[in-house]
């Protein structure tokens, strides 16, 4: 498996270096049942939540996260609409720790060139991109699907939620995107009962009856 660049810090394995610019390349070749175990995030993955803004067909952008094995199948896939722009909102069920992302992207210029990734930033829409970007990448066309794209852990070490924003492709006027893939761990999520106390706003008469009778009763001095 060949490790991609980071333009905002790329880096390779675990240690996420940040190179502050155009990251150096180092493959690394992994066996493919390796990768099928270690691309099996698209599990912990709240799909029915899932959005994506600018699909050309409703519903198309979540059918991209789908199983390693299906990382090849063109059969689905998301194609942008307006333009080439495409944003991602991506839900988990549990605490991600977010190691690297693949992206199998469409034939020549459909191919998306650059990725930007925001961590926890809920219902993101094409108005909030111009925010700084948790991490970015320069793309590059991947038909066997095993680039991949290294993120920063210490960055992404407790991801409930993600945000991929695809700006631009290789020319073309519409983006088109048949597999993302994660690699990474995950732990359960804890999800605490909320304990409602209801507290007296107002002093009731009832409590105080034996206090107000003592003083009623008590001659004075």
């Amino acid at each position: 498996m060949m490790s991609g660049c980071g333009g905002g810090g790329g880096g390779h394995g675990d240690h996420g270096h940040d190179h502050s610019g155009h990251g150096s390349c180092e493959g690394h070749d992994h066996g493919p049942a390796d990768l099928g175990v270690a691309y099996s995030l698209y599990t912990r993955i709240d799909t029915e939540h899932v959005e994506c803004l600018n699909e050309a067909l409703e519903g198309s952008g979540k059918t991209v996260f789908k199983p390693w094995e299906e990382r090849l199948s063109r059969d689905k896939f998301v194609e942008s609409d307006a333009d080439e722009e495409l944003l991602f909102n991506v839900p988990f069920t549990d605490n991600i720790k977010l190691k690297g992302v693949i992206v199998v992207g469409g034939d020549g210029g459909y191919h998306p060139s650059k990725m930007r990734l925001f961590k926890n930033r809920e219902h993101m829409t094409f108005d909030d991109v111009g925010l700084a970007a948790d991490q970015e990448f320069e793309l590059y066309p991947d038909p066997s699907g095993t680039l991949e794209y290294t993120t920063k852990v210490v960055t992404f070490s407790s991801v409930t939620h993600l945000t991929l924003h695809f700006p631009t492709n290789f020319g073309e006027d519409s983006t088109k995107i048949s597999y993302i893939g994660f690699r990474g761990e995950y732990t359960k999520a804890h999800r605490h009962g909320v304990t409602i106390c209801n507290y007296e706003s107002t002093p009731q008469i009832s409590d105080h009856k034996d206090k107000a009778m003592e003083s009623v009763g008590r001659p004075v001095m």
